[in-house]
């Protein structure tokens, strides 16, 4: 039943951040303001947050959407556009020929995303659970979606192989890129919240 969960619901992404020096859990968009986190490492967080489902309120423990983080200022509006970019990774698509709903990939491979923007928001729903399919609404193994035709075997090969390709996020503990998978071994859960967290030591 667990593994059905997994893949309906996802695993965790990072969803916040904790101080170690202040003891301090807090959100990714509140640790960029503070200058704890970079503009780039913290938008690329919160992208995989809105493509995994939904942008989190640590503090709350409330799983938002764009719309929703951006009015409670849990993500700031200068940011709005490309995390609801990123949630169409979600809920889908459109292709501007047919007007369907297609995927995150679908949408890479009629480029009407960027690669490596596509591929970090296809790894950090792989890293949380499975490929989120946008028709049907849930997640899906990437063997199962590799056999749907969901990605092609070039793809397969950049997802299952983590080389520079897919070193999109960054620790501020170590100075390295890593995968999502790299960095979400990395943190660590809140028990009060069950949410994962990166640590920063500062």
């Amino acid at each position: 039943m667990d593994s059905v969960r997994k893949y309906l619901q996802g695993t965790d992404c990072i969803a916040g951040v904790f101080v170690q020096s202040a003891k301090q859990t807090m959100s990714i968009y509140e640790a960029k303001s503070k200058g704890l986190l970079t503009p780039g490492a913290s938008l690329v967080l919160l992208e995989a947050q809105a493509a995994t489902g939904f942008i989190i309120d640590p503090l709350r423990n409330a799983k938002l959407s764009v719309e929703e983080a951006v009015d409670q200022g849990v993500s700031g509006l200068e940011l709005k556009n490309k995390l609801l970019s990123a949630e169409k990774a979600v809920t889908g698509y459109t292709d501007p020929h047919t007007g369907d709903t297609i995927s995150l990939f679908q949408a890479l491979k009629k480029d009407l995303i960027v690669k490596d923007h596509g591929i970090r928001l296809l790894e950090a729903q792989i890293a949380t659970g499975g490929i989120i399919d946008p028709v049907h609404s849930h997640r899906v193994p990437v063997e199962v979606a590799y056999k749907r035709g969901y990605f092609d075997e070039e793809m397969n090969q950049i997802l299952s192989d983590p080389g520079d390709d897919t070193k999109g996020f960054f620790d501020p503990n170590t100075q390295e890129n890593l995968t999502y998978l790299q960095l979400l071994d990395r943190c660590v859960k809140d028990p009060q919240t069950g949410l994962t967290l990166l640590i920063l030591q500062k």
